[in-house]
């Protein structure tokens, strides 16, 4: 997995790109960890993620509860294959989601 990191004052976008598995989701634990002192806006990207796994979602929802310590994280662009772990899972329900307004708002004739 490739983690992109895009700081700007205290608002960090993290794009994450590959797979979020067992291995690499402590990877993103520690990358994140430091990188996270002073942020107060936290958005993740995921349109580049193709899998994630439960140690993924894990590390999702210790970020989220560190962040609605000092701030607020969303999540965004998720692919339909990710999307439908989190439907599943229940963690739609607890984690911010930003919907892709082309998606939402579309139209089909």
């Amino acid at each position: 997995m490739e983690i992109k990191k895009f700081p700007d004052g205290a608002n960090l976008t993290v794009a994450l790109v590959g797979r979020l598995d067992a291995t690499t989701a402590l990877e993103l634990d520690k990358n994140l960890n430091a990188s996270l002192d002073g942020i107060t806006d936290l958005t993740v990207d995921l349109a580049e993620l193709e899998y994630i796994s439960s140690a993924g979602l894990r590390t999702l929802l210790k970020l989220q509860k560190r962040m609605d310590r000092q701030g607020a994280m969303r999540l965004r662009n998720l692919r339909e294959n990710v999307r439908e772990v989190f439907d599943m899972t229940g963690f739609t329900d607890f984690l911010t989601i930003d919907e892709d307004r082309k998606t939402k708002f579309s139209v089909s004739f």
